[in-house]
Parts: C-alpha cells; sequence; structure tokens
C-alpha cells in the first residue's frame, strides 16, 4: 500500500497517469447525464453525509462518475477492483490525486493483490457496500466479520452477484439487507444487453483483429447479455448460434432467428465462441476436442470459471502470447485454440467496457439505491431487495429528458378504465 501527498490510502499504479484519467473521466462525464442531474441534488441536498462506501466495482470512467458523485452527497468513498483485469490505471490515478478518493486497484494484479485490495476497502469500515459480483459482501461473511455490524446495507451490480447473495440469503448467512441494481429495468434491459453486447463484440475485436462477417459466432446463454451479444454479432455479418439449458429462452432464440444447439453441436462448427451464462465449466473438455484449428474462445459473464481453463491447460502442449489478450493453446494433434483475456471478461481486459451512455442509468440506479438505503436500512430484512420501482421508473424518465424524447400521460379517465373491472364490451 501506499500513500499520496496528501496520505491518503491507495495501492495503484502511478499517480503520473492522472492527467490522462481526467480526460477520461470528462469525456465519460459527458455522456452520463442522468447521473449528472443526481449529482447536483446530492451536493445540494447533502444526503450522505458522514456515510463510508466501499465499492468492489470495476474500475473505469464510468464508475469514477458514480464514485465522485457519491462523494460529493458527502459520502466518504473507497473503491477497489471487482476483476483483476478492468482497472483503468489513469482513472484511478486522477481519482486518487483529484477527487480524494482512496483506491486499491491496478491492471493485471495477481490474485493475493486482488483480495488484500478488497481488504484494504473495508479498512474503511463501511456503513454501505457496493458490489460487483458479490465478492466484497463474501468477504464481510468470512474474513472480515469485524465490519460486519456497522453495515447498514449493500447493492449489487451484477447477474451473478445477485444469484450468489440470493444463495447467501436463502441459507440465512446474509448480515445487511441488498438492493439488487442489476434487476432494476433500466439496468439489465439495457446495460446488459446493450452495454454488453457492444463491449463484447469491441473486446473480441480489439484483442484479434479476426473479421465476425461470415463467421460462425457461438454464443453460449441467451439471457440479457445473450440476446445482445447475438444482436450485434449479427449485425456485424456473422452468422449466429445460441446454445441454451433453458427451453423457453431457447425458443426465444429460435423465433429471433438464431441457430440453435447444443454445445456439443457448435464446438465442431464455431469460429468464435463467447460464454455468457454466469455458470461453471460451458466450455469444458469434450467442446475442446472438438473444436477447429483456430478456434477463438472467451468469457464476458463475470467470473473466469466459464471456460474450464485447467482442463484447457493440461490438454494443451504448450501455450504462446501471440497478442496483447490473446494465448494460444497448441492442442497434441496440431489444432490450435485462442483463449482470450485469461477467460475473464473480455469487454473489460482488452476494451474499455459499457459505454457511458448505457451506463449512465445503471450508476443512477446505483446511487439512488444508497440514498434509499441510508434512509431506509432500518425498515429492510436480510434479504435480497429489488430497486424500488419509482426510482427504476424516475430514472427511465430522467433518461428520456436528457435524450431530449417525451412521451404520454394517462388521462384521469384511462387511469380509472385500468384501476376498474366494470366496463367490458
Amino acid at each position: 500500500m501506499s500513500t499520496t501527498p496528501a496520505q491518503i490510502a491507495c495501492d495503484i499504479r502511478s499517480l503520473e497517469l492522472a492527467d490522462l484519467g481526467r480526460k477520461r473521466i470528462d469525456w465519460a462525464n459527458q455522456s452520463m447525464k442522468v447521473l449528472q442531474g443526481i449529482r447536483k441534488e446530492f451536493i445540494k441536498n447533502q444526503p450522505l453525509k458522514g456515510i463510508r462506501i466501499s465499492a468492489c466495482l470495476h474500475v473505469t470512467a464510468e464508475t469514477a462518475n458514480l464514485g465522485i458523485c457519491l462523494r460529493d452527497g458527502g459520502a466518504e468513498v473507497a473503491l477497489c477492483a471487482s476483476n483483476p483485469l478492468s482497472t483503468q490505471d489513469d482513472v484511478a490515478a486522477c481519482l486518487v490525486r483529484d477527487y480524494g478518493i482512496p483506491v486499491f486497484a491496478i491492471k493485471g494484479e495477481d490474485n493475493d493483490t486482488y483480495y488484500s485490495h478488497l481488504t484494504a476497502a473495508l479498512d474503511h469500515k463501511p456503513h454501505i457496500t457496493m458490489d460487483d459480483g458479490a465478492d466484497l459482501v463474501t468477504c464481510v461473511l468470512t474474513k472480515r466479520t469485524d465490519v460486519a455490524e456497522g453495515i447498514l446495507g449493500g447493492t449489487e451490480e451484477t447477474t451473478t452477484g445477485v444469484i450468489r447473495l440470493r444463495a447467501m440469503a436463502k441459507e440465512g448467512v446474509l448480515r445487511y439487507p441488498i438492493i439488487a441494481v442489476n434487476d432494476a429495468l433500466t439496468k439489465h434491459l439495457f446495460d446488459n444487453r446493450y452495454g454488453t453486447g457492444q463491449s463484447t463484440v469491441d473486446g473480441v475485436v480489439r484483442a484479434t483483429n479476426v473479421l465476425l462477417a461470415g463467421s460462425k459466432f457461438v454464443v453460449a446463454g441467451y439471457g440479457w447479455c445473450g440476446r445482445g451479444l447475438a444482436s450485434r454479432a449479427r449485425g456485424l455479418g456473422a452468422e449466429v448460434i445460441v446454445t441454451e439449458v433453458d427451453p423457453t429462452r431457447a425458443l426465444e432464440a429460435v423465433m429471433d432467428g438464431y441457430r440453435v444447439m447444443s454445445m456439443h453441436e457448435a464446438a465442431r462448427i464455431g469460429d468464435v465462441f463467447v460464454t455468457v451464462t454466469g455458470d461453471k465449466n460451458v466450455l469444458a473438455r469434450e467442446h475442446f476436442e472438438a473444436m477447429k484449428d483456430g478456434a477463438i474462445i472467451a468469457n464476458s459473464g463475470h467470473f473466469n470459471v466459464e471456460i474450464d481453463i485447467p482442463t484447457l491447460e493440461k490438454m494443451a502442449s504448450s501455450k504462446r502470447t501471440t497478442r496483447p489478450f490473446v494465448e494460444e493453446y497448441s492442442m497434441r494433434d496440431g489444432r490450435k485454440i485462442n483463449l482470450l483475456g485469461e477467460g475473464r471478461l473480455i469487454n473489460l481486459a482488452s476494451a474499455e467496457g459499457h459505454p457511458a451512455a448505457v451506463m449512465d442509468m445503471s450508476f443512477a440506479d446505483q446511487a439512488l439505491s444508497v440514498e434509499y438505503l441510508v434512509k431506509n436500512h432500518k425498515d429492510l430484512q436480510k434479504k435480497v431487495y429489488p430497486v424500488p420501482e419509482d426510482l427504476d421508473k424516475r430514472v427511465a424518465r430522467l433518461k428520456l429528458e436528457s435524450m431530449g424524447i417525451k412521451i404520454d400521460r394517462l388521462t384521469p379517465e384511462q387511469e380509472e378504465y385500468l384501476a376498474s373491472w366494470s366496463e367490458g364490451t
């Protein structure tokens, strides 16, 4: 750990990168009009005064603007990375130097450093935790139980984290209420679909410079992230194949015009494979054995367990790095399989994550959910809650207003009709 001249505890690449980070943060802020409006309200009303927040999120320019908004609302914020490869080092430097926010994140940090950074963020003794994957909450429940009593509540950003937190709540081990920001309509319908869709394709192309037009592009999982990814890949001319375990989602993919088959079948014909399921070993030995020479495999789910990398390592006779974020595994039969970004989130490993315009809504949900927790934590149980509907709709309205779009409102007569049962044919 190191400290800045102002004695702000941090562990970052270098403060010398801060000027570039400032430009990146300012650029993202231009596309985050909803969060800008919330920040102005927070500056005026100071709803988070005296509140300490420990946030485990992707350290990007968009996250920086959320952190600044929370700080300007009166909070003391400490930030660590939710993935070893997702940090923008220049952004981290700027947050420390220019905004006085302690940051513990270095792009490419090893596993031990990653968890030491979580611990450093929890040394902040938070009242609120903000998570992207639930590693911070897990740390509170296992290694840092000493801080649990002071926590009023938390938020969770992504599908994988919500799944883990609901499992905690079911087992009765969750220590405080969590708001599932991921499940807000203004988050998963937009961030997961349009954000993940665009940024994942961006990450694959940046890492490989592969031509997607005419390729067979396999999408594992047809949730909102999978829907967005399939749409964007098709838009670039790829022949998209979807694999699923859920019959309803598989049927939806068929009716959306995609080929649907088992991964066993897809493995033989695919050129590019991307997993977005939230589960483990989606690509495994039987699939590696069947893949073409030169197959590209990547993951855009939260954790790097969707591809069975340990088995791939054992199957390979050798491996080498051919491009940044591309590891070529040579199979014993002469075939080569290319793994992108160590199997971690490729949209953040080799690209820049979701565009700011879509993160604007997700982080507006985060900011308003933190305010809600501060006001209402005494009335909440130790379980996972949805974002209140009025907050979700408020974010949608603000987003439309920022885009200069007006919509209709129900008349009193229409409201009465929708609320009654007596008027029929």
